[in-house]
């Protein structure tokens, strides 16, 4: 018998029961097209016998710990959804805080150059670093339609990936094949934007298995003795490449958050702000090229 109190519970061994249940109520939705309504109206036992081996196959995979959203296809994201597999990030509720922080359409992100150039409509140029699924720049390409949206990568899958998304989601977005650490120089650009690897490796003990185990590890830590060298290469190019007035967005660690901080103070930003995440932590910077 297949009915939903059954198969949350063959997931309590790995999650809570919050997130165990919450786990099943997206699967059913996403891959079978059952509401809330349905599920508790037993419809997950009126499926067909096909559909409910898929389930069952599902769930074994989930309770090996492999990520829903790999296993499914796809992750939610800023109210849209995102083709994700193995090779790429599953994007975070907390790098969609980020990009609402960037698209508050406070002004603040438009570079002074760019605001003097009344003989012309304004386009902003916008970079984002390390685009993994494509979630940032596809993201802000369709929040703010004004800008002109460039995003690096060094996975030829995540590249693809992230194509694949912009053009399911019809969003204009140039993608590139760069490595962070040896960026190209010229080009300008009125903000850039990055959520590098940040973890450090020390800091796997403590996290869960199905991210250690099934995620990209190129795309989640820092080397060992080296813990903010992303942030000083991608600020290093920023501070070259950034208009005046132009504007840097990170998503930070929060061990280093200030460590971060002070290069890019050293460099020359101004006007730098860290913002506290759901949780209260430290976990979003930006910085300004006066």
């Amino acid at each position: 018998m297949m009915d939903y109190e059954t198969l949350w519970h063959r997931l309590t061994p790995l999650y809570d029961i919050g997130e165990a249940k919450a786990l099943i109520r997206w699967v059913l939705e996403v891959r079978f097209g059952l509401s809330m309504a349905d599920i508790l109206c037993d419809k997950v036992n009126e499926l067909s016998a096909e559909d409910q081996k898929e389930l069952n196959t599902i769930l074994q995979r989930l309770e090996k710990g492999e990520p829903v959203q790999y296993i499914i296809g796809v992750a939610d994201f800023c109210g849209r959804q995102f083709h994700v597999a193995p090779g790429v990030l599953i994007p975070r509720p907390e790098t969609e805080e980020l990009c609402r922080w960037i698209t508050q359409r406070d002004g603040s992100f438009v570079s002074r150059e760019a605001s003097t150039q009344k003989n012309r409509p304004s386009v902003l140029s916008v970079l984002d670093i390390g685009t993994g699924s494509g979630c940032i720049a596809i993201t802000l390409a369709l929040e703010m339609p004004e800008a002109k949206v460039t995003a690096w990568d060094i996975s030829d899958e995540a590249l693809s990936i992230a194509q694949e998304n912009a053009q399911v989601l019809g969003a204009n977005v140039c993608f590139e094949r760069q490595d962070i650490l040896n960026i190209p120089p010229d080009s300008c650009y009125d903000l850039i934007v990055s959520n590098p690897p940040y973890i450090q490796p020390k800091e796997s003990d403590g996290m869960a298995k199905n991210v250690l185990d099934y995620e990209p590890h190129q795309a989640l830590f820092t080397p060992d003795d080296q813990p903010v060298i992303f942030y000083q290469r991608i600020g290093d190019y920023a501070w070259q490449h950034l208009k005046t007035g132009g504007v840097l967005y990170f998503e930070l660690n929060p061990l280093t958050a200030h460590e971060v901080s002070d290069y890019l103070h050293h460099l020359g930003f101004s006007e730098i702000k860290i913002r506290l995440d759901q949780f209260d932590k430290q976990r979003f910077l930006k910085a300004t090229k006066i």
